[in-house]
């Protein structure tokens, strides 16, 4: 048991920190994964009130200009704050110290990086760089944030130890520890490159394709719909191995925690949107191919209580709209758009759009209009209203 006085450093945003940027960086020493110098500080009496742990102290004076606290006649707490901010920042990369802000600066969250955004095209090992660039021009801009992307990104040392790191924590609880998902995740990404590559092809769908999406370590750290998308990626791959368990008890944790609900079992391409995902479902059989864009309250589920291959077959550059309920062992054919709150029964052709409840293909069965583009990848969801409908506000 840790002493009371240093339960105080366990906030959620303390397990970032805490962790290594390696997997096999374990701290020895019994009295846990603290840093000596946190836990000899944090046991020390001290007759003062003591305040929270903070990566920085930030006092703003009466003129209104934040500035980083030197006094010495802090308390310990504060001490080891600094102290444990400058311990996580000893991973090797170079730490660039926030500017103060001053009264005259206008703050701005970063619609623009510095970089120009990567071509669809780009190679994906860029995008792990461009991340790492973002994020510390986020810390720039808003030094309250330095602890915590340092801890996910900048002292990272791989995309896939930050995406293991960020996942374990959203995912832990107090029986599952965020250290025992992080080295499960690890091994799982680390030995499957595969599945890395689909990250950083489902970023840069993300990036291109909402434009509620300002950079990619915003979709990286905070966009649960790509973070659901990628926790599946270990389920499935676990599903695969026979550990099915484990596979269940990720499914079950994302879903607690993003409320997107996807079996292990089902296969998912690369490229993916889950816009928004809350309430996403996706059965056991179900197929999911490569550049499809999901919106929120999704359901691709069976029709009853039968067993094996039961659940809908999405092809390549799909839009499936909001609200929408495809339920049966059914192909939606590739490049096809699903209108928001259709529910589809039937087997819908490539590059035809289906509407409705149930749902109709648009120009009739006999002869259905079709698009030459992927709505997947252009997220068109009205244009065929006015060919479909003279409803008017």
């Amino acid at each position: 048991m840790f002493p009371v006085t240093s339960r105080r450093h366990f906030t959620s945003s303390s397990l970032y920190i805490l962790r290594s940027s390696s997997p096999h960086n374990h701290l020895p020493s019994s009295s846990s994964f603290l840093p000596s110098f946190i836990y000899s500080s944090s046991t020390k009496k001290d007759t003062k009130q003591q305040s929270p742990p903070m990566a920085a102290c930030i006092d703003t004076c009466r003129t209104g200009k934040p500035q980083i606290s030197r006094e010495s006649n802090r308390s310990h707490d504060d001490e080891s704050g600094l102290r444990y901010s400058n311990y996580f920042r000893s991973s090797g990369y170079h730490h660039h110290h926030p500017q103060p802000i001053s009264t005259n600066q206008t703050k701005t969250i970063h619609t623009s990086p510095l970089l120009e955004d990567l071509h669809p095209n780009a190679e994906v090992d860029d995008v792990w760089a461009k991340i790492r660039q973002e994020a510390k021009s986020d810390i720039e801009r808003e030094p309250i944030v330095s602890g915590y992307y340092h801890a996910s990104i900048v002292s990272q040392r791989s995309l896939e130890a930050a995406l293991a790191n960020t996942l374990s924590v959203k995912l832990s609880n107090l029986n599952l520890p965020s250290n025992t998902l992080f080295d499960l995740f690890s091994n799982v990404l680390e030995q499957n490159p595969e599945i890395v590559r689909s990250v950083k092809q489902d970023l840069l769908a993300v990036k291109e394709r909402d434009p509620a999406c300002i950079s990619y370590v915003h979709c990286f750290l905070h966009f649960k719909g790509f973070l659901a998308c990628q926790a599946h990626r270990i389920a499935h791959e676990l599903w695969a191995q026979n550990r099915k368990v484990l596979a269940l008890l990720i499914q079950n944790r994302v879903s607690e925690a993003f409320a997107v609900d996807f079996h292990p079992g089902a296969k998912i391409g690369t490229g993916i949107l889950l816009d928004h995902a809350t309430a996403i479902v996706i059965g056991e059989t179900a197929v999911v191919g490569n550049n499809v864009s999901i919106l929120h309250n999704v359901t691709l589920g069976g029709t009853g209580k039968q067993c094996g291959d039961r659940h809908p077959k999405i092809g390549d550059g799909v839009l499936i709209g909001a609200g929408t309920c495809i339920l049966g062992n059914i192909t939606i054919g590739e490049g096809a758009k699903i209108g928001a709150g259709s529910v589809v029964l039937k087997d819908v052709p490539p590059r035809t759009t289906a509407v409705g409840n149930p749902a109709r293909l648009l120009g009739g069965k006999d002869n259905p209009k079709r698009h030459d583009k992927d709505p997947g990848l252009t997220m068109d969801q009205t244009s065929h209203i006015s060919e479909w409908s003279d409803y008017v506000i």
